[in-house]
């Protein structure tokens, strides 16, 4: 079985891996193959992606044809409210609606009210006619004889009863009687119009007990309609709540119910697609009237340029694979020699030989490749040299760690001889009653206890501070008065993790460079915060001279080099600051800020 699949294995690379084929051969072959299929890909996505931008270009468009056409039309009728308002709100009008019967109304109220109406349907050329009604009684219709609809024939229509009770306008679309003269022929017709309908209110009993009919011919909505057109045979029409064509541009349709594929406008994104159908509808709906405005575009007019676009690229694919397989030729040829030198020098720095360099004689990804694989072997010759220090100085460090270690094992010369003393030497404070004697003593054992005894390299901040406080306490018996000091730390750091031995070589500087040079008081301070996330910081500061500018910037530049100073022969500021930096990172350390009029802060940068 395993041999089977071993020669299958076998002539699968030989066939289709092209693996005993030269170079040119296989660059050749799978350039072609790498360049066909992309190609083909590629168009069949820009098509697509093509035809759905262009999908999306056309639904946004309509949307706005929509929107706009959707605020020309709700202003438009917006005036005709307007206008039924002020007619309704005219004194002639208010002393009709103030009649309590029919019978109780002035010969002269019905012709002015008549006449209000005829001046306000006068200054409209859209205005097709008033009609107002009273206790279901038609009192005024400006309509001419023939085209006169009876209070019966207007009560039958589906609207009429549902004209709101409370004052709201009901607008609808209906058709009314009208005339064609065709060479001296009569014929009658029915004209569509936009009814407004609105109840009239009784000021005296707040009751309605009326209606006003204000009906609109499509002159103008035939005008602000056709100020666009969407698409080359595209058309916009409007339908109402009750799927009734408000608008369309067949005069024939107005009025009727819309076809089952034209109210198909459910959808959630504002727009349907029929592919099979051959349409493409996009809307938006008015709040203000209830209306939904709807563009109707056939599907393969939209999809003719992408249709177009397509067979460019198909046409322009063809012609590249073949410029693109011939010129693969030519760049077989071209990339075997470059790559032959690069293999060569590549063997020589697999034996370790990092002398030399690959010759670059073109500018082109191999020359661009040949002078990146120079400086790479340059900057691996580079780091090998930088590794090679590094482990020096790592060595280094070591070996002053353990001579720092062997200091300080010197130091522990029979220390139970010491402490055994030290404890003698305090009970026979205490048995004369030198208390302070007592203390001083206690507090040097305490010290000398902390710095010979073998510990890991890092304490508590806990830890430091107590054995600091024993320090300052000895110095303090000391120079009495001229000493004070503060602790100020806040709680949450006294666990953090310190070096040993970091806080009594910088208190020691305090009350050298600080306190002794000085004839006044030295107060000394101990604060720590938080800076960030990652790090908090201790700060020891004194009231002394303060340092030499001069002097504060050798220190600096001791701090921030890699220098080691074997002059030094104690632990002091800079092995701290090294013993900092070792244990936790270059980012930590030492800093130093001095002024000779306010005295001299050291602080120590630590990782939370």
């Amino acid at each position: 079985m395993k041999s089977v699949w071993r020669r299958t294995k076998d002539r699968l690379n030989r066939t289709v891996f092209l693996r005993d084929k030269s170079l040119s051969v296989k660059l050749s072959v799978y350039s072609g193959i790498l360049i066909v299929f992309p190609m083909i890909i590629f168009t069949l996505i820009s098509y697509t992606r093509f035809s759905e931008v262009l999908q999306d270009e056309a639904r946004e468009y309509n949307r706005q044809i929509n929107e706009q056409i959707q605020f020309y039309v709700e202003d438009y009728l917006r005036d005709f409210e307007i206008e039924a308002l002020k007619i309704i709100n005219h004194p002639d009008t208010v002393r009709l609606l103030k009649a309590e019967t029919f019978q109780h109304l002035n010969g002269d109220t019905v012709p002015a009210v008549q006449k209000v109406l005829e001046n306000a349907a006068y200054s409209r050329a859209d205005i097709v006619n008033y009609t107002i009604i009273l206790d279901q009684v038609k009192i005024i219709d400006l309509a001419a004889t023939d085209q006169k609809q009876s209070l019966l024939e207007l009560q039958k229509e589906y609207w009429y009863n549902h004209v709101p009770n409370k004052g709201q306008t009901r607008i609808v679309v209906r058709r009314i009687p009208g005339a064609t003269s065709i060479r001296g022929n009569v014929t009658k017709t029915e004209e569509p119009v936009i009814t407004i309908a609105k109840r009239l209110v009784n000021p005296q009993t707040l009751q309605p007990f009326g209606m006003l009919i204000l009906d609109v011919n499509y002159r103008r909505m035939h005008d602000i309609v056709n100020r666009v057109r969407p698409g080359h045979s595209g058309y916009l029409y409007i339908l109402d709540d009750s799927g009734r064509y408000v608008y369309h541009p067949n005069y024939e349709k107005i009025g009727e119910m819309a076809s089952p594929s034209e109210q198909n406008i459910h959808a959630a994104k504002n727009y349907f697609l029929n592919k099979k159908e051959n349409l493409f509808l996009t809307w938006s709906k008015s709040e203000v009237l209830d209306w939904q405005f709807i563009t109707y575009i056939h599907y393969s007019d939209l999809m003719q340029g992408a249709n177009s676009i397509r067979n460019t690229l198909f046409f322009t694919s063809i012609v590249f694979i073949i410029i693109a397989y011939l010129m693969s030729l030519g760049l077989a040829t071209s990339l075997i020699n470059p790559l032959k030198r690069l293999q060569r020098f590549i063997r020589k720095v697999e034996v370790g030989d990092f002398t030399g360099k690959v010759p670059v004689v073109s500018k082109d990804e191999i020359g661009m490749l040949t002078h990146g694989f120079n400086h790479m072997v340059a900057r691996l010759d580079t780091l090998m040299d930088e590794v090679y220090r590094s482990k020096l100085k790592e060595v280094e460090m070591n070996l002053r760690q353990k001579e720092t270690e062997l200091k300080m094992l010197q130091a522990q010369i029979n220390p139970h001889f010491l402490y055994n003393s030290l404890d003698t030497i305090r009970g026979m404070a205490l048995e004369r009653d030198m208390d302070d004697i007592s203390i001083m003593v206690e507090s040097l054992a305490q010290l000398l206890r902390y710095n010979i005894k073998e510990e890991a390299a890092t304490v508590t901040i806990k830890q430091e501070l107590l054995i600091g406080e024993k320090y300052l306490k000895i110095q303090k018996y000391r120079f009495e008065e001229k000493l004070t000091y503060h602790f100020d730390i806040p709680v949450e750091l006294l666990e953090k993790k310190i070096p040993k031995f970091t806080l009594q070589p910088l208190l020691e500087n305090c009350i050298v460079h600080g306190l002794e040079p000085q004839n006044g008081q030295t107060m000394i301070t101990i604060r720590a915060e938080i800076l960030n996330s990652d790090a908090f910081v201790i700060t020891i500061s004194d009231t002394g001279p303060g340092i030499e500018e001069e002097q504060l910037e050798k220190i600096r530049n001791l701090l921030n080099s890699n220098l080691t100073n074997d002059t030094v022969n104690h632990i002091g500021i800079m092995n701290v600051h090294k013993r900092i930096k070792h244990l936790f990172g270059n980012e930590f350390g030492i800093f130093i800020i001095s002024n000779l009029t306010s005295g001299t802060t050291v602080g120590i940068k630590l990782p939370l």
